[in-house]
C-alpha cells in the first residue's frame, strides 16, 4: 500500500504552481505591514545613530545564529526581520534620500519584480524560461530603437548594471583587434603579446569601471587613456583624436573609445556626434556610456543631448536609474548582433544544435552569466504602463527639481554651485566660516555630511572636484516638491553652519 503523500510545511510552501498564491498571501500581508512599521521606525531617509547602532539594531533582530536548528513561523519570522531591514535601510523615496544614482522603484515594477520572482525563469535555456526568452528580446529591441541602433531583436542582452554593459563593450572591442591583427580569437588564443599595445580612451571623468574592467579583461589599468574634458566636463574630441593619433604613431592598438552621455557627478554628455566621426576614422570601437544619461531619450526636452548615440557601435543603459526599476535594469546594445559572437557557448545541457535548429532558442551565447532572472519582465510592463510620455514626464520632472535647487544654491551666500545642472544632479558645497582656507571648507563639507547621516535627517552625496569636496544632490524622485528641496538645502545650511562656528565647551 502506498503511503499517503505529505503537504510540505507552510515555511517550505512554493511561491509557484497553482498553490503559490495562495502561499503567498499571508507572506505578502507580513510584508507590507513590515514595509510601513519598518518606515514608521525609520522615521526618514536613512536610519539614526551611524553604522554602529545600524549594525547592533541587525544583530538584534536577526540573532546569535542565523541557521537555527529549528525554524519558526513563515510568516512571524519575515514581519520581524523585514521590519528591520526596513527600519535601517536608506530609502530612496524619502525625498531627503538624494545622494546617489538610487532610485525609488515604481509600484508597478516591484509588483512586476514578484511575478517574476515567484516563477523564478532563468534564461540560461528556452526550458527555463519560455516566455522570458522570448520576451527579453522585445525589449532589446524596443530600446535599440529608442536608443536609434536599429541591430534588431538579437542586438543585446540584459545585464546587472552599467559595470557589466561596461565590461561587455570593451570585451567584444578587445576581441574584435586581436582578431583584426592576429587574424585569432582572443577568447580561444588569449591576448599573446598584443596585450601591452591594446588601449582604451575615455574622458578624465569617465565611470570607475572603465579602468577596473580593462584589468579584468587583461589589459591592465595603465590601457586607459584619459581625455581632458571642457569647461562643462565633457571630452574634447579634438584631444581624443590627438591622443588616438599619438598611439599610433608609438605603436599601439586604440582599441575602444568609451564616451560618456550623463557622468555621474555632473550628468555631462560628451559630443557624440564629433567622437563617433574620430572613432570613425580611425577605426576604434565606440561605446557609449549611457546607464546615467539615456533615459534622457524618454524626455523630448532632454533627448537631444544624447544626439549622435544612434551611430555608437554600443551602448549601455542602466533602467534602475532615469526608468525607476528594481536592481538590477542594465542594457547593452549593440549595433550589429553579430558583434555578440565572442560570446556564443554551445553546450550540450543548456542549449545542443538540434534543439536551436527545431526552434527552441536560446540566449545563453548573448550574455556574460549563465543564470539570469527575467529582468525584461518588470520593464515591459512598465514600458506599457507609462508609455514613453509618461516616463519622460518623470525624467523631465526631475530635470526641474535640479535646476530650482540650483537656483536656490546660486541665491545662497553660505552655499556655492558647482556647475548648472544637465540632467538631475547638482554639485555644490558650504562655504565654510568667512576666510576658511581649503584644508577647513572641505572638513566642514565632510563633516556635515556625516552629521546628517548620523542624526537620520538626510542621505547627501559627496565627491572630489578640483581636489577640493563637494557635496552632491542626485535626484531622481519625481514625487519630491520644491518645498522638500528647500528644506533639505536648510538642513545642510545648518548643520554647515554648525560644523563652522561649533558651541564653545561650558
Amino acid at each position: 500500500m502506498t503511503a499517503p503523500t505529505r503537504a510540505a510545511p507552510p515555511a517550505a510552501a512554493l511561491a509557484g504552481g497553482a498553490t503559490g498564491p495562495d502561499a503567498l498571501a499571508p507572506l505578502l500581508d507580513a510584508a507590507r505591514q513590515a514595509l510601513t512599521t519598518g518606515a514608521a521606525r525609520r522615521g526618514g531617509p536613512v536610519p539614526t545613530g551611524g553604522p554602529a547602532a545600524t549594525a547592533a539594531a541587525v544583530r538584534a533582530a536577526f540573532g546569535a545564529d542565523l541557521l537555527p536548528e529549528q525554524g519558526d513561523d513563515p510568516a512571524a519570522v519575515l514581519s520581524v526581520l523585514a521590519t528591520a531591514l526596513v527600519g535601517g535601510t536608506a530609502d530612496p523615496a524619502d525625498p531627503h534620500c538624494a545622494g546617489h544614482l538610487h532610485c525609488p522603484p515604481l509600484a508597478v515594477a516591484v509588483a512586476a519584480d514578484l511575478v517574476a520572482g515567484a516563477v523564478n525563469p532563468s534564461l540560461d535555456s528556452w526550458d527555463q524560461g519560455p516566455s522570458a526568452t522570448a520576451l527579453e528580446p522585445l525589449v532589446v529591441d524596443a530600446l535599440g530603437r529608442l536608443v536609434g541602433l536599429h541591430g534588431g531583436p538579437d542586438a543585446g542582452v540584459l545585464t546587472s548594471g552599467g559595470t557589466e554593459s561596461n565590461l561587455m563593450g570593451l570585451l567584444l572591442a578587445r576581441d574584435t583587434v586581436v582578431q583584426r591583427v592576429t587574424g585569432r580569437s582572443a577568447a580561444a588564443g588569449g591576448l599573446g603579446a598584443l596585450a601591452d599595445r591594446l588601449r582604451v580612451f575615455c574622458a578624465e571623468v569617465a565611470h570607475f569601471s572603465v579602468r577596473r574592467n580593462a584589468a579584468l579583461l587583461g589589459l591592465g589599468e595603465q590601457a586607459v587613456v584619459p581625455v581632458p574634458v571642457d569647461h562643462a566636463y565633457r571630452m574634447d574630441p579634438a584631444a581624443l583624436a590627438d591622443r588616438i593619433a599619438t598611439a599610433i604613431r608609438v605603436g599601439l592598438l586604440p582599441t575602444a573609445v568609451v564616451a560618456t552621455a550623463g557622468s555621474t557627478d555632473f550628468g555631462s554628455v560628451d559630443p557624440l556626434p564629433q567622437i563617433v566621426d574620430v572613432c570613425a576614422a580611425h577605426r576604434v570601437h565606440c561605446h557609449v556610456d549611457a546607464a546615467y544619461g539615456g533615459g534622457a531619450l524618454l524626455s523630448t526636452r532632454l533627448a537631444g543631448l544624447l544626439t549622435g548615440i544612434g551611430r555608437a557601435d554600443s551602448v549601455t543603459l542602466d533602467l534602475h536609474k532615469f526608468g525607476w526599476q528594481p536592481v538590477p535594469a542594465g542594457v547593452f546594445l549593440t549595433a550589429d548582433p553579430a558583434r555578440l559572437a565572442p560570446l556564443a557557448r554551445r553546450v550540450d545541457y543548456l542549449n545542443p544544435a538540434d534543439d536551436e535548429t527545431a526552434g527552441y532558442p536560446s540566449l545563453l551565447g548573448r550574455s556574460l552569466r549563465t543564470t539570469r532572472r527575467a529582468d525584461a519582465f518588470k520593464l515591459a510592463v512598465t514600458f506599457r504602463a507609462l508609455g514613453r510620455r509618461g516616463l519622460g514626464a518623470l525624467v523631465d520632472r526631475c530635470h526641474d527639481l535640479a535646476r530650482y535647487a540650483a537656483t536656490r544654491i546660486a541665491a545662497d551666500p553660505r552655499l556655492e554651485l558647482a556647475a548648472p545642472p544637465v540632467l538631475s544632479t547638482v554639485v555644490f558645497r558650504h562655504r565654510g566660516p568667512a576666510g576658511a582656507d581649503p584644508a577647513d571648507r572641505d572638513r566642514v563639507n565632510a563633516v556635515l555630511r556625516r552629521r546628517l547621516l548620523h542624526t537620520g535627517a538626510a542621505v547627501v552625496g559627496r565627491t572630489r572636484v578640483a581636489d577640493a569636496v563637494w557635496l552632491k544632490l542626485t535626484l531622481l524622485n519625481p514625487h519630491a516638491t520644491e518645498t522638500d528641496l528647500a528644506a533639505l538645502l536648510d538642513l545642510v545650511v545648518t548643520a554647515g553652519d554648525d560644523v563652522s562656528h561649533p558651541e564653545p565647551p561650558r
